[in-house]
């Protein structure tokens, strides 16, 4: 069986690209390299170009007409980065998403998965969520996920397709056999930061707001392994129309899914999570919020359990422990 994988030569996308091929599926990638690495393609089938390149589309989907379904990641992802150039975000991931599901529709490919993102919620009194939670994006990355579910949403009620959108919390850690991880040079996220000055590429890491109504003023979030993460994917393909049937209360052509551990996390309790994994601490300065940044909030994973029976494997100590060894391993992968 094969998948077409959007953005597959990124962090996401090439850990459940090698997912699927660990279990006996063909991923086929497609990805622009604006943001991937062909590196993570290799030994793979790639094609090099763009989402809403219709004549590409359909030369893949000519040439492979067995794709069985299309895991949807490509897209821009920095928050601080929609703030400042939103129209760039809503251009690629809306737009260009617009098209892409257009053209699956005409190629007659029936089944897509969605990478949607928990940056969508409202946050709430307990700062956990389910997947019928109140919606209220607080940048312009999360407003176009939220697009990008209704587009999908609307296309499912009035095409010949069937959609799965899965809500990532957050991701850390890398594919375990190091096949590929990371690769910002200069990363943003909490994790990348932290390794950043763990290995003195970065004098400080930003603690941004300690103002937020959490147990301790940090922002919470839910960290979740990308292996686990990729495994869902897995489990959604494989099981595509039993997991829409038994979505209580859903369309029967589309449904939303949390992909999280159920457990939120604050920053400065992540902090110090690195700091015993590391072994040592980290030199950390605490600074006002970064324009887009949130609260958070952590998930019910009921869901997820039931419909896929997923729930994860890997703990943040894990998580923590395969960045911080997929950082050696980087160069020899990728140069840098």
């Amino acid at each position: 069986m094969k998948a077409l994988i959007t953005g597959g030569a990124g962090y996401i996308g090439s850990t459940i690209a090698s997912a699927m091929e660990d279990n006996g599926y063909t991923p086929i990638i497609l990805d622009s390299l604006v943001t991937g690495r062909k590196e993570f393609a290799s030994n793979k089938i790639f094609y090099h170009g763009d989402i809403a390149d219709r004549h590409l589309l359909q030369r893949i989907f000519r040439e492979h007409p067995d794709i069985f379904c299309v895991i949807h990641c490509a897209a821009l992802i920095v928050v601080t980065e929609s703030v400042i150039h939103p129209y760039q975000y809503y251009r690629e991931n809306v737009s260009n998403s617009l098209e892409l599901f257009k053209t699956i529709v005409d190629c007659g490919c029936p089944r897509v998965i969605f990478s949607s993102s928990a940056s969508v919620y409202d946050v709430t009194p307990t700062f956990q969520v389910h997947e019928d939670s109140p919606l209220r994006a607080t940048s312009p990355y999360a407003r176009s996920k939220i697009m990008m579910e209704q587009i999908l949403e609307d296309f499912c009620h009035a095409y010949a397709l069937q959609g799965i959108a899965l809500r990532y919390f957050n991701p850390i850690g890398a594919d375990p056999k190091f096949r590929s991880g990371p690769y910002i040079e200069h990363p943003t996220h909490l994790l990348g930061s932290l390794v950043e000055v763990a290995t003195r590429r970065k004098d400080l890491f930003e603690l941004h707001g300690i103002h937020w109504p959490t147990r301790d003023g940090s922002a919470m979030r839910d960290y979740i392994h990308v292996w686990d993460l990729a495994r869902a994917h897995v489990l959604a393909a494989e099981n595509f129309q039993e997991v829409l049937s038994k979505n209580d209360g859903g369309s029967g052509n589309y449904c939303v899914i949390n992909l999280a551990t159920g457990n939120g996390v604050t920053v400065r309790e992540f902090v110090a999570a690195f700091e015993k994994v590391h072994g040592s601490p980290v030199s950390k300065i605490e600074t006002e919020p970064r324009p887009g940044d949130a609260a958070g909030a952590c998930a019910s994973c009921e869901k997820a359990y039931r419909l896929l029976g997923w729930k994860v494997e890997k703990s943040l100590e894990q998580g923590i422990a395969d960045a911080l060894a997929w950082d050696q391993k980087r160069k020899t992968v990728l140069g840098y």
